[in-house]
């Protein structure tokens, strides 16, 4: 086993290299913005600053024991590098948590800033962590287990729950709602940019068109646009009658355009937009790219 984890990293070094970037910014993120705040993290981490303030314990230190029986059980149900990569974020960010705070750096005592910027540090460092197919472990790998067992909840909202569980905890232990509140803004920020870096800026969207003219339609979308189209066959739930759609991929500046020539050519078509996180194909990724 040792010799097979051995190899692994030899040939994932540059995923390891990004892994342990995106800690030490997750802990210069914790240590030299939120912590010294009081802007409380969710998940273990947040935990372990609660019995910080309360018991003087190292948070670093107690995030790895308390995530120890997590990846006991995890290690059997997850692959080898979800495990690996995971493991890799959890010790990082904690040694670095820990590391950080023997410097006692403070970057600004003005709170909306902490909460501000160090979302957008602790997104940027859990990014990194999870572009490598890994977590910092805790409530990340809590709610994958949780999810196998009730498949019909969605994974970001099991992981905002227990989140908002400690937040709350927080706020009622040491009656800091103030400090709490300031929690949702750096729990927005951060996810904000996790999603920049995982999904990037998602400046695509997708079109349903119901229409009596798809292929006037799509003649036009080819031609105005220079987007391609695809016909679908459908059928009115209530009515039970045939109906065409027309479905394509545009970017986001590109809906005016579209909304205008459905129009002149079926003021009647039913439309439907929604955001896509990314779109492969010609004219958009390369679909050989997997970085």
């Amino acid at each position: 086993m040792a010799d097979k984890i051995k190899r692994f990293l030899r040939t994932d070094g540059r995923a390891v290299a990004v892994n342990l970037i995106g800690c030490l910014i997750a802990g210069m993120s914790f240590s030299f913005l939120t912590f010294p705040n009081n802007i409380v993290s969710g998940g273990l981490t947040g935990i372990a600053q609660i019995l910080n303030l309360l018991t003087g314990l190292p948070v670093g230190v107690m995030v790895i024991v308390m995530n120890v029986p997590l990846f006991l059980v995890a290690w059997k149900k997850f692959g080898l590098r979800f495990i690996i990569y995971s493991l890799i974020g959890m010790v990082g960010s904690s040694m670095a948590i820990d590391f950080f705070n023997m410097f006692h750096v403070v970057l600004t005592g003005d709170i909306l800033l902490a909460a501000v910027y160090g979302g957008l540090l602790k997104g940027l460092g859990y990014g990194l962590i999870f572009t490598t197919g890994g977590t910092a472990g805790g409530t990340d790998i809590l709610s994958r287990m949780l999810r196998r067992k009730y498949a019909h909840i969605q994974l970001g909202n099991i992981s905002l729950v227990l989140d908002a569980t400690v937040v709350v905890a927080f706020a009622l232990i040491f009656h800091r709602f103030d400090a709490a509140m300031y929690t949702i803004i750096t729990m927005f920020v951060s996810s904000r940019m996790v999603n920049l870096l995982l999904y990037g800026t998602a400046n695509s969207s997708v079109c349903y068109i119901i229409t009596t003219e798809p292929h006037k339609i799509a003649r036009a979308i080819g031609e105005k646009l220079l987007r391609g189209a695809t016909l679908l066959k459908g059928e009115g739930a209530y009515s039970g009658e045939e109906r065409d759609v027309v479905l394509c991929a545009v970017k986001r500046q590109q809906i005016p355009a579209l909304k205008k020539l459905v129009s002149e050519r079926d003021g009647h078509a039913f439309v439907i937009i929604t955001q896509s996180h990314e779109v492969f194909g010609k004219n958009f990724q390369d679909i050989v790219r997997t970085d």
